[in-house]
């Protein structure tokens, strides 16, 4: 299952197992209460229809689409996934090999009246099956494509899912088109959760790229260029598929936002706001109860706050820190409901070992131990306790650092994978530990290192501050690459070494991160390829939980062993409401606060006195 980058403030991985109370399950029969609009507070704004390529694969679009896209399973408040079987149904055929049958729902409309159906399932499994690249882009030290050319004539797809992969040959389609069968290759204890229709319509696709006008003759193309592996019709689907859905701002084309959920975009104003109005048609899902969701963009925490107490928006998952805490606690008598918690995102540092950088092999004419070696004493240097000290302790007491790549702080198997994964070589500061690794290594200081990270996030800048005089003390000079567009920049790797972000789960199987190190997954930025960690994950698709925890303790003593890169912190959490606003909840898995949103309602309309949908907030101003 691939796994979604957080905005601005986060980006996604863990292997979220937290429980959080129940709620109760989507009631169907609901009626909208007409003229009802809820605000929510995001920190990065909407910028891409397809999540499923690398740069989409962001949690600020996935909140989206979950209130547009439908699905066949969600995760309810207590982690448990649930079928949506007013959507469509799925059965396991065949365990040798593993088979798998899905069919929608006949009536299951995207937003224009085409029916969603096979093509779109379709136009899940090909784009993410490797087998139909045959190009790959390069890049200039500016993130610039270098081979255009090769890419337009070519097929390449930018999404990769290894379950999807292990379906080599094309899913059946059924006579009336609404089902198809995979076949895969290999088991997958993930199955349920690694395959879900197209978040961009198929007939949308095909009339960009094919130029196709009738939908039904559109889908059937779709089907028949995988089918056949067509390299001309391919090449032109993959290049309408990686680009035109990407936009900030609501385009003129409306196949361009197609919903097949229960909300449609209806206004979408750049780098403001996004609003999102209930479908009058829509009948195979958790029917909302509020006319239109408004998401306000704002990357201040502070300001999210200010816009909770004026009224602008209702609910916030702001990045914590003291003062939004302070302020926070201040605003309990004033209508305002706040719950702080840790999430189920974590921070960490990734070192790039594919781009002629300080930590590839190539740099040092191939010799991977001298580059394994810089990166270690990279890592040993990275004041991870001095980060948790200046700036998490505050929000959270007994707030630690985070040992394990994939295992969240708590679960059952945390203390036993960390005890066993080699994660106590970096679990102090060792700077002098880290200058013999150089001086072993026999590499010359300083050594340039370009970091990235998000650029506005206060709390970004001030971790960089900190390592950055760290590793310097080893001879690291580490050069500020912050960027507020560093979510699209993390497959350019070209254009820096070292990078500063968090990941979330989308589910709670173990291979959720899978695609983070294994050879070629979609959130490998790096480069990273090790045979055995390949081999382990193929191994964790059939193994049983005592099993599962072993192999997990082997990929990341690997992981450790060949200095992939270091965990920091348990993301400390907090999520605020005004109390007008009902059935709030949040769960530690994308899409968090927005899991349940058809349980949202408002206790009283004529309360809710903050700006209509189509307004924007006022500016915020120092009293």
């Amino acid at each position: 299952m691939k796994i979604r980058r957080i905005s601005a403030a986060t980006a996604v991985l863990a292997a979220g197992a937290l429980v959080i109370s129940a709620c109760s399950g989507p009631d169907t029969a609901s009626e909208i209460e007409e003229d009802t609009a809820v605000n929510v507070g995001w920190n990065q704004p909407f910028y891409s229809q397809n999540n499923l390529t690398s740069t989409g694969n962001a949690t600020t679009n996935a909140n989206v689409l979950y209130l547009t896209n439908a699905a066949f399973n969600y995760y309810d408040g207590d982690l448990a996934l649930q079928q949506f079987s007013d959507f469509g149904t799925y059965e396991k055929v065949s365990d040798d090999p593993l088979t798998v049958k899905y069919t929608i729902n006949e009536g299951v409309t995207w937003s224009d009246g085409t029916a969603v159906d096979a093509a779109d399932m379709i136009l899940y499994w090909g784009p993410q099956n490797d087998a139909f690249d045959n190009v790959e882009p390069e890049y200039d030290e500016e993130g610039n494509i270098t081979n255009q050319d090769a890419i337009d004539a070519g097929v390449y797809f930018d999404g990769s899912s290894v379950a999807m992969t292990l379906v080599e040959e094309a899913p059946e389609v059924s006579d009336d088109g609404r089902s198809v069968t995979l076949v895969y290759t290999e088991p997958r204890s993930d199955w349920e959760v690694s395959f879900q229709p197209s978040p961009v319509a198929a007939h949308a696709v095909a009339k960009r790229a094919l130029g196709i006008e009738d939908a039904a003759e559109g889908k059937q193309a779709i089907i028949d260029a995988f089918t056949n592996n067509d390299t001309e019709a391919l090449s032109d689907i993959a290049r309408v598929w990686n680009n035109d859905f990407n936009f900030t701002a609501l385009p003129e084309d409306e196949e361009l936002y197609l919903s097949s959920g229960a909300y449609v975009m209806s206004e979408y104003v750049e780098n403001q706001y996004m609003t999102l109005t209930a479908r009058d048609d829509y009948t195979w899902g958790p029917k909302p109860k509020v006319e239109s969701i408004t998401i306000r963009y704002s990357e201040d925490p502070l300001a999210s706050v200010t816009a909770l107490q004026n009224g602008e928006v209702d609910l916030i998952q702001p990045q914590s820190s003291v003062d939004v805490i302070e302020t926070l606690e201040g605003l309990t008598d004033s209508g305002i409901t706040y719950t702080a918690a840790p999430e189920g995102t974590f921070e960490h540092v990734d070192l790039i070992m594919n781009n002629g950088g300080p930590f590839d092999p190539a740099t040092y004419g191939g010799d991977a131990e001298k580059a394994r070696l810089v990166r270690e004493a990279f890592l040993k240097a990275v004041p991870r306790d001095e980060i948790i000290e200046k700036l998490i302790t505050p929000l959270q007491e007994d707030a630690t650092t985070r040992d394990s790549f994939t295992v969240v702080p708590g679960s059952p198997t945390y203390d036993d994978v960390v005890a066993n994964n080699g994660s106590d070589a970096f679990a102090e500061v060792d700077i002098d530990g880290a200058k013999a690794l150089l001086e072993e290594a026999g590499v010359s200081t300083p050594i340039d290192v370009r970091f990235l990270y998000g650029k506005s996030n206060v709390r970004r800048a001030n971790e960089y501050q900190l390592i950055a005089a760290s590793v310097e003390q080893v001879g690291f000079n580490l050069i500020d690459g912050g960027d507020d567009n560093w979510g699209s920049l993390l497959t350019q790797t070209d254009t820096y070494d070292a990078s500063l972000f968090g990941w979330q789960s989308t589910n709670t199987f173990a291979l959720n991160s899978e695609a983070n190190y294994v050879t070629g997954g979609l959130n490998n930025f790096g480069g990273y390829s090790n045979d055995d960690v390949d081999k382990w994950y193929k191994d964790m698709a059939t193994a049983d939980a005592e099993e599962e925890q072993a192999l997990t303790t082997q990929i990341e003593a690997q992981l450790y062993e060949d200095a992939f890169g270091i965990p920091i912190f348990q993301f400390p959490g907090v999520v605020a409401n005004r109390e007008v606003l009902k059935g709030v909840s949040t769960i530690p898995l994308s899409p968090t606060i927005f899991w349940n949103y058809w349980e949202w309602e408002i206790a009283a309309a004529d309360v809710l006195d903050g700006p209509t949908a189509t307004e924007a907030p006022a500016e915020d101003t120092e009293e």
